[in-house]
């Protein structure tokens, strides 16, 4: 088939539950409690016959063992060309550490065990700052009532490339959620992925799609599925569709733009 689209995926997680340990599975619905592989991922998107599925970055899964999930996906990697980039779990600060293999460090913000505020404490700003001087990612995943928190670190490091998982996570289209993404767009180096949002509301969607569209310039804003965990409120195919249809089959979203981000060749 001419004229397939190109697509690079920002976001997805595997896991294998008979070796690895993720406690806050405890607290979703069955759906996803159950391993996940780099086989099934590539499927989805084999099955789609107007597609050429050009790989995946995958993104950590806030497991118990980082380091054991750091081997597990390593050699996965080097038998899978499709795994195009890595995105490992460190705890943000100036002696952190940070795998080899990894583009870029998620510490996730979102999670119950987080303290709030966590973004503003003096070490993680200075490891902002050292991911930065070493031309890393941060890789940025927020409760949304903390997003002017995660804007006024940012903003002391505006030579940081960070990119910001799942449209900051909001569940309505609030006035504050739309103040605080508009001062994020604001900073030359952040970058947002399409992903994240239920897609029950039909209305809700197509209003959140059109102020991301209005509010960040295209060539920051990079699809990602989230996949599997998209299917606690979506399922992949649904989601997939309705960026593509919102989007009209952008080839910089769906590729171009991830190439720029990740540095991928």
């Amino acid at each position: 088939m001419a004229n397939k689209l190109k697509i690079i995926d920002t976001h997805f997680h595997i896991w294998d539950l008979e070796k690895q340990d993720l406690p806050w599975l405890a607290g979703v619905p069955e759906t996803i409690k159950k391993t996940f592989t780099i086989q099934q991922y590539i499927e989805n998107y084999d099955k789609i016959e107007d597609i050429d599925f050009v790989g995946g970055i995958y993104v950590e899964i806030d497991g118990k063992d980082p380091i054991q999930e750091d081997e597990i996906i390593y050699n996965i990697k080097k038998n899978n060309e499709k795994l195009l980039a890595t995105l490992l779990r460190s705890k943000v600060s100036p002696t952190m550490r940070v795998p080899a293999q990894s583009v870029g460090i998620r510490e996730p913000l979102h999670t119950d065990d987080n303290p709030k505020g966590r973004c503003l404490e003096e070490s993680f700003i200075e490891g902002l700052q050292e991911l930065a001087n070493r031309g890393l990612i941060f890789e940025s995943c927020n409760r949304v009532e903390e997003l002017d928190d995660l804007y006024q670190a940012l903003k002391q490091v505006p030579e940081l490339k960070v990119v910001l998982n799942h449209l900051g996570n909001p569940v309505e289209l609030s006035e504050k959620y739309k103040k605080d993404m508009k001062n994020l767009a604001s900073l030359p180096n952040l970058y947002v992925k399409v992903s994240g949002f239920a897609t029950e509301d039909e209305k809700f969607v197509q209003e959140l799609l059109e102020f991301i569209q209005e509010t960040f310039d295209k060539d920051k804003l990079i699809y990602a599925s989230n996949w599997p965990v998209v299917e606690l409120y979506s399922t992949f195919d649904k989601h997939l569709q309705i960026v593509r249809d919102f989007f009209n089959d952008d080839e910089d979203i769906f590729y171009n733009n991830a190439i720029k981000c990740y540095n991928l060749k």
